[in-house]
């Protein structure tokens, strides 16, 4: 299982409430990159998956894993290239030479482990809950869950970690993510229970009017919500991936990736 994200504490530059997750390890010390001289790194991301990755209004590739790639391009002073791809193709664009390295929000299995190299994290999703803000819980616990009905989308991993850890809760099963986030705002149930990101853009934006705020959390159990995404590369490209590690490092240590991480999830998940 993955260790949990550290949060960073707000600084005088960031809000007060948002969290920055760091995933680097602050007692690791990675050697600086040793890339041959002239190496041109090509990237490729996501085009359809906003805040992470997508088509902006120019036809340019933009999001949270765009930034974070120029970031770390920038870190190493090595030029690079990025070009969007359809989600069906994405993954083959390393085995076809199209590209040498591939940053999206791909969850990380055995067999893409057995396909890829992988990065340090540069992104987990945690999961949290919501409740109306008028009659949140004091506390989120087992104990306080008891009877509590909690919305969640069913045959989801997030339904798996409640029927697990809060066997007391009702659970109010739905089959969208939309009406189980509407069943709170209406009072239909106490909570609900999912992806930290698109729980907060629905918290800040217009279809919640605003009724509710997180409670509890975040989650971060690697069995049910994955252990986090990071940069994937051709297996045996060790001063590539060794490389891309001492950037994230830097860009964490700098304060870059917290720039970079609240331009795109300006709300927290954390």
């Amino acid at each position: 299982m993955a260790s949990p994200a550290r949060a960073a504490p707000p600084t005088s530059a960031q809000a007060p409430a948002v969290a920055i997750p760091r995933f680097s390890d602050p007692n690791a010390r990675i050697e600086g990159p040793d890339l041959p001289a002239g190496r041109v790194v090509r990237w490729a991301t996501g085009d359809d998956y906003p805040p992470f990755h997508y088509i902006d209004a120019d036809g340019q590739p933009a999001g949270f894993a765009v930034d974070l790639a120029r970031a770390v391009c920038s870190e190493l002073k090595i030029a690079c290239t990025l070009q969007a791809w359809r989600w069906d193709t994405l993954l083959d664009t390393i085995d076809k030479r199209q590209a040498d390295v591939i940053l999206a929000m791909v969850r990380p299995t055995p067999e893409l482990r057995s396909r890829f190299a992988m990065s340090g994290r540069v992104h987990q999703t945690p999961a949290r809950f919501v409740a109306r803000s008028d009659k949140a819980p004091a506390e989120v616990t087992p104990e306080a869950l008891a009877g509590r009905v909690v919305a969640v989308v069913e045959g989801s991993a997030h339904e798996a970690f409640l029927k697990a850890f809060f066997p007391k809760a009702k659970l109010k099963p739905f089959d969208k993510t939309d009406a189980a986030r509407a069943a709170v705002k209406d009072g239909e149930a106490d909570l609900a229970f999912g992806d930290a990101v698109s729980l907060a853009f629905w918290l800040n934006g217009t279809s919640s009017a605003g009724c509710c705020r997180f409670v509890g959390g975040p989650y971060v159990d690697a069995r049910y919500f994955g252990e986090g995404v990071g940069v994937l590369l051709k297996p045996g490209d060790e001063k590539l991936r060794q490389a891309i590690d001492y950037a994230l490092q830097r860009l964490d240590e700098s304060g870059a990736y917290a720039e970079i991480y609240l331009k795109h999830f300006p709300i927290g998940i954390w």
